[in-house]
């Protein structure tokens, strides 16, 4: 767990004042704060996390109270195989598992 607190900190060093997160929707785990979604993705790889269930995201901390400070976009959400085939995290039902995850891992 992390709190809005510690991420905001985290965004600091993030250009658009974001934090890079992929989240693994099976394990209901999350990695935080990478350069990039790939690597985080790794480690969760290398953690035994299977692909199909890795999301990366961008979490805004400074903008919580908006609906959208959590952005589904990354290149490795680029899964043709399973159906997705852009940035985007295209299922509703996919994305909807991903917030009910970072928040219950993010507190406010």
């Amino acid at each position: 767990m992390t709190s809005i607190e510690e991420l905001k900190k985290m965004s600091e060093k993030m250009f658009a004042r974001l934090v890079k997160a992929v989240v693994d929707i099976e394990k209901e785990i999350m990695v935080v704060d990478a350069d990039l979604h790939a690597d985080e993705e790794l480690l969760l790889l290398e953690q035994g996390s299977d692909q199909k269930n890795l999301w990366g995201i961008n979490i805004h901390p400074n903008h919580v109270d908006n609906d959208n400070w959590i952005e589904f976009d990354s290149m490795i959400n680029l899964k043709p195989a399973f159906g997705n085939r852009s940035r985007d995290v295209e299922d509703s039902k996919t994305k909807e598992r991903i917030r009910n995850i970072v928040e219950k891992l993010i507190t406010r």
